[in-house]
């Protein structure tokens, strides 16, 4: 009889970003995990119930990451239009919590991934607003800056670069 391997949740949720990032969403299946795991399958369909279950729990601890990530970056970044081009420049890195911010779009049709991420950009979004004046205009600021910032993040990810993002704050603020 084979000895039971325990590998922390940690370690899978890191394979499964792994594969997300090399195949997409399709590329995450209990057999793919339990490859890059040396896992078994039928271990993971009892740790997860579902390969639904087991991408959530890897996406939902992405999202834990990033939002320890952002209450830094807000911590650091001080209140003024520097500090929201500071505070971008922190979530744009490229440390695991930040690098994910693309996988974590991984499945918006579930709700509770979507609610993460909706309450995650208006989180940023009233960051930002801070340190851009406060008040309707800083409000409104804030959400063309974190919907450019997120463009540009798109667009960087196919190879393109694109306007600088404190040259938005300076025509925003």
């Amino acid at each position: 009889m084979g000895r039971s391997r325990t590998i922390p949740d940690d370690a899978i949720f890191s394979a499964i970003r792994t594969l997300l990032a090399e195949g997409g969403e399709k590329a995450v299946a209990f057999s793919t995990v339990s490859r890059a795991t040396g896992l078994a399958a039928p271990t993971l369909v009892q740790r997860y119930g579902s390969r639904d279950g087991m991408l959530r729990a890897a996406l939902m601890r992405a999202w834990d990451g990033l939002e320890a990530a952002t209450g830094e970056a807000e911590a650091e970044a001080p209140l003024t239009a520097k500090g929201a081009a500071q505070l971008l420049k922190a979530l744009s890195g490229e440390e695991a919590e930040t690098a994910d911010l693309a996988l974590l779009a991984a499945d918006f049709r579930d709700p509770v991934l979507r609610g993460r991420a909706m309450a995650w950009r208006e989180r940023v979004e009233a960051a930002l607003a801070l340190r851009l004046g406060g008040g309707a205009k800083g409000r409104e600021a804030a959400a063309i800056l974190f919907a450019a910032w997120q463009g540009q993040a798109l667009w960087r990810l196919a190879g393109e670069r694109s306007f600088r993002i404190k040259d938005a704050i300076r025509r925003l603020a």
